[in-house]
Protein backbone atom coordinates (compact mmCIF):
# COMPACT_ATOMS: atom_id res chain seq x y z
CA UNK A 1 0.00 0.00 0.00
CA UNK A 2 0.86 3.55 -0.03
CA UNK A 3 3.97 5.07 1.84
CA UNK A 4 3.98 8.69 0.62
CA UNK A 5 0.96 10.73 -0.14
CA UNK A 6 1.07 14.28 -1.73
CA UNK A 7 -1.68 16.31 -1.51
CA UNK A 8 -1.78 18.74 -4.66
CA UNK A 9 -3.70 21.95 -3.50
CA UNK A 10 -5.26 24.91 -5.21
CA UNK A 11 -6.51 26.15 -1.91
CA UNK A 12 -9.89 26.91 -3.50
CA UNK A 13 -13.33 26.57 -1.68
CA UNK A 14 -13.57 23.08 -2.37
CA UNK A 15 -10.16 22.07 -0.46
CA UNK A 16 -12.36 20.95 2.76
CA UNK A 17 -14.31 18.11 -0.06
CA UNK A 18 -10.36 16.91 -0.53
CA UNK A 19 -9.36 17.06 2.84
CA UNK A 20 -11.86 14.33 4.29
CA UNK A 21 -10.79 12.19 1.20
CA UNK A 22 -7.05 12.86 1.71
CA UNK A 23 -7.35 12.01 5.85
CA UNK A 24 -9.53 8.88 4.74
CA UNK A 25 -6.64 7.72 2.10
CA UNK A 26 -4.10 8.47 4.87
CA UNK A 27 -5.91 6.39 7.79
CA UNK A 28 -6.19 3.78 5.25
CA UNK A 29 -2.84 3.66 4.40
CA UNK A 30 -1.16 4.99 7.29
CA UNK A 31 1.37 6.92 4.75
CA UNK A 32 3.04 9.73 5.02
CA UNK A 33 1.55 12.88 3.88
CA UNK A 34 2.83 15.88 2.28
CA UNK A 35 1.28 18.88 1.12
CA UNK A 36 2.19 20.59 -2.01
CA UNK A 37 0.26 24.40 -3.72
CA UNK A 38 1.84 25.77 -6.50
CA UNK A 39 1.46 29.82 -7.42
CA UNK A 40 1.96 30.55 -11.15
CA UNK A 41 4.55 33.01 -12.03
CA UNK A 42 2.57 36.51 -13.48
CA UNK A 43 3.31 38.10 -16.38
CA UNK A 44 6.59 40.45 -15.99
CA UNK A 45 4.80 43.63 -15.89
CA UNK A 46 4.24 46.22 -12.68
CA UNK A 47 1.62 46.32 -10.92
CA UNK A 48 2.37 49.31 -9.31
CA UNK A 49 -0.44 51.48 -11.32
CA UNK A 50 -2.68 49.09 -8.70
CA UNK A 51 -0.36 50.15 -5.34
CA UNK A 52 0.33 46.56 -5.49
CA UNK A 53 3.91 46.73 -5.56
CA UNK A 54 4.79 42.88 -5.21
CA UNK A 55 1.98 41.12 -5.56
CA UNK A 56 3.71 37.47 -6.52
CA UNK A 57 5.30 37.99 -2.79
CA UNK A 58 1.89 38.60 -1.79
CA UNK A 59 0.51 35.76 -3.32
CA UNK A 60 3.36 33.25 -2.53
CA UNK A 61 3.10 34.71 1.22
CA UNK A 62 -0.86 34.33 1.83
CA UNK A 63 -0.51 30.58 0.17
CA UNK A 64 2.02 29.62 2.85
CA UNK A 65 -0.28 31.02 5.14
CA UNK A 66 -3.19 28.51 3.73
CA UNK A 67 -1.02 26.37 3.76
CA UNK A 68 -0.07 25.85 7.02
CA UNK A 69 -3.54 26.18 8.47
CA UNK A 70 -4.20 22.90 6.05
CA UNK A 71 -0.82 21.38 7.39
CA UNK A 72 -2.21 22.26 11.26
CA UNK A 73 -5.79 20.50 10.10
CA UNK A 74 -3.92 17.55 8.89
CA UNK A 75 -1.22 16.98 11.11
CA UNK A 76 1.38 17.39 8.84
CA UNK A 77 4.89 18.72 9.67
CA UNK A 78 5.68 22.20 7.87
CA UNK A 79 8.79 20.83 6.67
CA UNK A 80 6.31 18.91 4.69
CA UNK A 81 4.21 21.49 2.92
CA UNK A 82 5.41 23.60 -0.43
CA UNK A 83 4.66 26.24 -1.76
CA UNK A 84 6.08 26.87 -5.36
CA UNK A 85 6.41 28.81 -7.85
CA UNK A 86 5.93 28.05 -11.78
CA UNK A 87 4.37 25.79 -13.89
CA UNK A 88 2.23 23.75 -11.40
CA UNK A 89 2.43 20.41 -13.49
CA UNK A 90 6.16 20.35 -13.41
CA UNK A 91 5.86 21.67 -10.20
CA UNK A 92 3.85 19.09 -8.78
CA UNK A 93 5.64 15.99 -10.41
CA UNK A 94 8.79 17.86 -9.12
CA UNK A 95 8.06 17.63 -5.47
CA UNK A 96 6.68 14.15 -5.89
CA UNK A 97 10.17 12.72 -6.91
CA UNK A 98 11.54 14.84 -4.71
CA UNK A 99 9.88 13.44 -1.66
CA UNK A 100 9.68 10.04 -3.12
CA UNK A 101 5.66 10.36 -3.00
CA UNK A 102 4.09 7.05 -4.63
CA UNK A 103 0.55 8.39 -4.55
CA UNK A 104 -0.58 12.04 -5.69
CA UNK A 105 -4.18 13.07 -4.61
CA UNK A 106 -6.00 15.84 -6.42
CA UNK A 107 -9.17 17.56 -7.41
CA UNK A 108 -10.53 17.26 -10.70
CA UNK A 109 -13.57 19.45 -11.75
CA UNK A 110 -14.81 16.97 -14.63
CA UNK A 111 -14.62 19.62 -17.18
CA UNK A 112 -16.63 19.94 -20.48
CA UNK A 113 -16.50 21.55 -23.84
CA UNK A 114 -13.13 23.53 -24.47
CA UNK A 115 -11.53 23.34 -21.17
CA UNK A 116 -11.66 19.29 -21.98
CA UNK A 117 -9.71 19.61 -25.29
CA UNK A 118 -7.33 21.56 -23.48
CA UNK A 119 -6.72 19.51 -20.72
CA UNK A 120 -6.61 20.14 -16.50
CA UNK A 121 -3.76 19.89 -14.39
CA UNK A 122 -5.61 16.72 -13.08
CA UNK A 123 -4.76 15.18 -16.14
CA UNK A 124 -1.75 16.71 -16.94
CA UNK A 125 -0.32 15.46 -13.48
CA UNK A 126 -2.42 12.13 -14.59
CA UNK A 127 0.08 11.97 -17.76
CA UNK A 128 3.15 13.12 -16.41
CA UNK A 129 3.42 11.60 -13.01
CA UNK A 130 5.60 8.14 -12.16
CA UNK A 131 3.31 7.10 -9.40
CA UNK A 132 0.01 6.79 -8.50
CA UNK A 133 -2.14 9.56 -9.68
CA UNK A 134 -5.64 9.93 -7.55
CA UNK A 135 -8.40 12.62 -8.67
CA UNK A 136 -11.09 13.40 -6.67
CA UNK A 137 -14.12 14.49 -8.52
CA UNK A 138 -15.07 17.76 -6.94
CA UNK A 139 -18.76 18.18 -6.24
CA UNK A 140 -20.45 20.94 -8.92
Amino acid sequence: MYKHILFATDLSEDTEYLVNKVRAMRELTKAKLSLVHVVEPLPGYSYAYLGIEDIEGQLIDEARTALVKLGDKLTVDKKDQWVEVGPTKSKILGVASDVGADLIMCGSHGRHGLSLLLGSTANAILHGAKCDVLTVRLPE
